[in-house]
């Protein structure tokens, strides 16, 4: 599926008050009938979910809330950096709010939005607001970028998150790129932003195809990942199009995603280092080529 068709169907009402079933015309006998058969499951007091539910929601609504932030974001496949601990909304004022049963798990009890949202879930804006105080910067502006290449929000959809956001964060959406179609292409991005170098994203090449990053008219960068790349098949391609761009007076290197997401540094010294040793020769090249026309 798609990230729009999986955010579909992650919102889809699937956990329901008793009020909710009743209405629906369920009788109480119906509903016990439904949880003995499986087919309902109860989450906690007046909370039932159609079966399968995932272990994230069942705890976030066990404990008295909505599945939210960074947790929200995986479950519908936004790009997240760093995902290792449960995040879930409790709307300030609940009651009988229940202890987590890990310690993985950080609650939010940010004033809500108003914005309408199901039973199991925050709204995708209070999602993407808790996401983009809980990460740190660059996988912020990286999580802003697959919301908008994937058409979940619009700008100006974001824009209104980050008036609820104190000042101090808006500095990220001069940042943002919708163009950017994985994280690791959000975390090249920003270093060769830090670098100062020359690029253009997503670039067609007559006779290589389109290209991640082509920085200063002569090399190029992709940023492969394992989600994208796996396969031989995926490789052989790959390497075809390395030699087309060869054979036309480019240099490609592929950093490995892991090497970007998590190896910055190292990584950003090496990309300049290509840069002073070979730019150079690439840029005198260019002006012979200009002397000779």
């Amino acid at each position: 599926m798609t990230v729009r068709q999986r955010t579909a169907r992650f919102y889809a009402v699937t956990v329901f008050s008793r009020a909710d079933l009743v209405a629906s015309g369920m009788t109480s006998r119906d509903i016990v009938r439904a949880v003995e058969g499986g087919r309902l499951r109860r989450l906690r007091r007046d909370r039932y979910a159609i079966e399968p539910v995932s272990a994230e929601v069942a705890e976030a609504v066990r404990i008295g809330g909505r599945l939210s932030c960074v947790s929200l974001l995986v479950e519908i496949g936004v790009f997240v950096h760093l995902r290792g601990v449960l995040h879930v909304h409790v709307r300030p004022g609940s009651s009988r709010v229940r202890p987590p049963r890990s310690k993985h798990t950080l609650l939010h009890w940010n004033t809500w939005s108003g914005d309408p949202e199901p039973l199991h879930a925050a709204s995708l804006g209070d999602a993407l607001m808790q996401a983009v105080r809980c990460q740190h910067p660059r996988a912020a502006v990286a999580t802003l970028d697959s919301i908008l290449h994937h058409g979940l929000m619009t700008g100006e959809e974001v824009a209104r998150v980050f008036e609820r956001l104190p000042v101090r964060f808006r500095i990220l959406l001069t940042l943002v790129d919708s163009s950017a179609e994985s994280g690791p292409e959000t975390f090249m991005r920003l270093i060769l932003r830090t670098l100062g170098i020359a690029y253009e994203t997503q670039v067609a090449i007559d006779g290589v195809g389109r290209v991640d990053f082509l920085v200063e008219g002569w090399r190029i960068i992709e940023c492969d990942s394992r989600e994208f790349h796996e396969g031989w098949e995926k490789q052989v391609d790959d390497r075809r199009r390395d030699l087309a761009a060869a054979t036309k007076g480019y240099i490609t290197i592929r950093p490995l995603a892991s090497d970007i997401l998590r190896r910055d540094s190292a990584l950003r010294e090496a990309v300049d280092a290509v840069v002073q040793s070979l730019g150079p020769h690439f840029r005198n090249a260019a002006r012979s080529q200009l002397l000779k026309k």
